[in-house]
């Protein structure tokens, strides 16, 4: 069967090799049939920061020949498309792991990493996978320092000729961790992946840019592939839920939670809803594991860097705001003493300027005495008197 080219021609291909395996699955062409359909989503995969739909078909596809037809003799060569097919899967979740890491967002960065290597353990870069989720770890508090040791104690068991083996030897010497043994399989695995390397040439590595389809010259030569798919999993920022004990008078198990609600009368009026704060809860479990979280702060965030940098801005604004209400206080307060003063200042000029008969008065001593008339002298008369003619 052979298609006249392009995505229409390769889909019309792909039908036909289906409708061969579904009414022809004992002959041995089926294996073949199963091959070019893996072969068609392979040539179509693209570079691995970019869509990776035909490189997810292709995983899908090769899976199906490995399991439909194990004793084929195009299993082998299935398989090494598949670990091909799988180290450009791991490249692009290294990508975005990598993108989270370099961000400082912690939570993200350690679960795509750590998701990554328990997927596909032969990933070339591994070690340094490994390294970025520990050292994310170490970065989200002392309450995870168990998980970073155990990425860094990864790399040195299993990943013993990484890059980054000897940081992360240092790493756990300076968390005061035992560091494990080599494990003699890794060992032998990583060394002969080392000695099958072909490096791309260097008409190869100029010309990359121009090609479409990924690199997969770093991909594993043994080893199983993964077979399974990848398993969702959720970051540590995510609090759990908690979980109750088991309970023998609704036969709830535990961490079953309880699914029926129920009423009943409360009877003693004085007792526990008023002595206990709990005593609505089913078992500890549930309190302790809040008590606990509590305890602990809370969860990290795929923003502290950013929140950080919020609060920092917000107390600044609020220092000023202060600094500028005290000093407007201060202000205030002059000016109500000013004010205060001035009233006072003129209060007692005017104080004693009107008689109770309503005539001016004398507001010092030296004033009195001098509208006192004077030895000898009449007063002027109040009434006005004629001239003299």
């Amino acid at each position: 069967m052979v298609s006249r080219g392009g995505s229409n021609g390769l889909a019309q291909a792909e039908a036909e090799y289906k409708d061969f395996e579904l009414f022809y699955p004992n002959m041995e062409e089926a294996a073949e049939a199963q091959n070019r359909i893996c072969q068609i989503h392979y040539k179509q995969m693209e570079k691995s920061d970019r869509d990776w739909t035909q490189a997810v078909r292709a995983e899908d596809e090769c899976r199906q020949l490995l399991v439909q037809f194990p004793n084929s003799k195009f299993a082998p060569q299935t398989a090494q498309l598949l670990r091909n097919i799988q180290e450009s899967l791991a490249e692009h979740e290294y990508v975005v792991g990598n993108f989270y890491w370099k961000r400082d967002m912690n939570p993200a960065a350690a679960n795509r990493l750590t998701s990554l290597v328990d997927q596909y353990p032969l990933y070339s870069n591994a070690g340094e996978a490994l390294y970025e989720a520990g050292d994310a770890y170490s970065k989200m508090g002392p309450r995870f320092r168990k998980q970073a040791g155990e990425q860094f104690a990864k790399i040195v068991r299993e990943y013993p000729l990484s890059s980054r083996a000897d940081d992360a030897k240092k790493r756990l010497e300076d968390m005061e961790l035992p560091v494990p043994q080599v494990d003699r399989a890794a060992y032998d695995r990583e060394k002969y992946e080392l000695a099958n390397y072909k490096k791309p040439g260097m008409f190869s590595r100029s010309t990359e840019w121009l090609k479409g389809n990924p690199d997969v010259s770093h991909a594993a030569k043994s080893g199983s592939p993964t077979m399974t798919d990848p398993k969702p999993t959720i970051p540590v920022s995510v609090p759990v839920v908690a979980t109750v004990q088991a309970d023998t008078t609704n036969g709830s198990a535990a961490g079953s939670g309880t699914t029926e609600v129920t009423a009943t009368r409360l009877t003693d009026s004085g007792g526990a809803l008023d002595k206990q704060s709990d005593a609505r809860s089913r078992g500890g479990a549930a309190l302790s594991a809040s008590t606990d979280q509590a305890q602990a702060g809370p969860l990290p965030t795929n923003r502290d860097k950013e929140l950080k940098k919020l609060r920092e801005q917000q107390a600044k604004k609020q220092a000023k705001l202060d600094k500028k209400k005290k000093k407007g206080d201060q202000n205030g307060s002059v000016t109500q003493q000013d004010a205060a003063q001035s009233q006072q200042n003129q209060s007692n000029a005017t104080q004693g300027a009107q008689t109770p008969a309503g005539t001016p008065a004398a507001s010092t001593p030296a004033a009195a005495a001098a509208t006192q008339p004077a030895a000898g002298t009449k007063p002027p008369s109040s009434q006005n008197q004629q001239p003299e003619r």
